[in-house]
């Protein structure tokens, strides 16, 4: 091979060389950008499903504190208006009010039991507020206890999720009254016993507080009535499905009827002569 020959030979491969590592060079920047635009796009995509979680979390816990303040402020609303009613009672003002003669004191509960079979409850109110053993613990949606024993700024009540616990219910507005108590197995069964056979009652009649005992108001409604059962073929028993939900309960209402101590004493009387 002539030298000129050689030359052009080595020109030659010196320019396909140079032309393959521009080309190199050119395909690996558009990989390389190809390459970030996936990194960025999935990026983004992590980002936004992170901040979509974030926001969805942040409005669910938004959500549950608004439910619980208007909660509480129906539960004083609620209170604030029976007071009124009693006050309008007082002055000789008629008034439609089924719940007359009571007090009404919003409280907070503080801990609850429900795995048990003799639940609790703690309430943020004592005696300060002038709570007293034997007040009843209610909700807008049923009854939730009765006050046992009471310091100067807690009070503590058994439950009706408690197998010592009775409610005297009433089955529709002038129906047939009766003991209502838990079944000791769910947190929204209950049942109303020893009725007579000749009693029954058609599936899905509302249940109320009778109204006729010291401790609740009449008229709450308490739950809708299920199957009938006969019980040592002796009595009737109806299953009720309480209208409470007792897992999340948080703000309820203490009751107390005027002149229950002069009640009370009238009972004990009688009971004893």
């Amino acid at each position: 091979m002539t030298k000129g020959k050689r030359d052009y030979s080595i020109l030659v491969s010196a320019a396909l060389f140079i032309g393959l590592e521009i080309a190199a060079f050119g395909m690996l920047s558009y990989g390389s950008a190809l390459h970030n635009v996936w990194i960025n796009r999935m990026s983004h995509r992590t980002v936004a499903t992170l901040w979509g979680w974030e926001e969805t979390v942040k409005s669910y816990f938004a959500l549950r504190k608004k439910i619980e303040v208007v909660t509480r402020e129906n539960e004083e609303l609620s209170g604030a208006v029976r007071a009124l009613q009693n006050e309008l009672i007082k002055a000789g003002i008629d008034t439609p009010d089924v719940s007359e003669g009571f007090t009404y004191t919003p409280a907070t509960i503080v801990k609850m039991s429900r795995n048990n079979r003799l639940n609790y409850v703690i309430l943020d109110k004592g005696s300060r507020d002038g709570v007293e053993p034997g007040d009843g613990i209610i909700t807008a949606c049923g009854v939730i206890g009765i006050v046992d024993a009471v310091d100067e700024h807690l009070s503590y009540g058994q439950s009706t999720m408690n197998l010592n616990s009775s409610v005297s219910a009433r089955i529709g507005h002038s129906g047939i009254v009766g003991p209502l108590s838990w079944d000791g197995k769910s947190n929204d069964k209950a049942r109303i016993s020893n009725l007579p056979l000749h009693i029954t009652a058609e599936k899905g009649d509302t249940v109320y507080t009778s109204g006729i005992s010291a401790v609740f108001p009449g008229d709450i409604p308490l739950g809708i009535t299920g199957d009938v059962s006969i019980v040592n073929g002796a009595t009737n028993m109806i299953d009720v499905h309480l209208f409470q939900d007792y897992s999340s309960v948080r703000y309820v209402t203490l009751v107390k009827k005027v002149g229950k101590d002069e009640i009370e004493n009238l009972e004990e009387y009688a009971n004893t002569h």
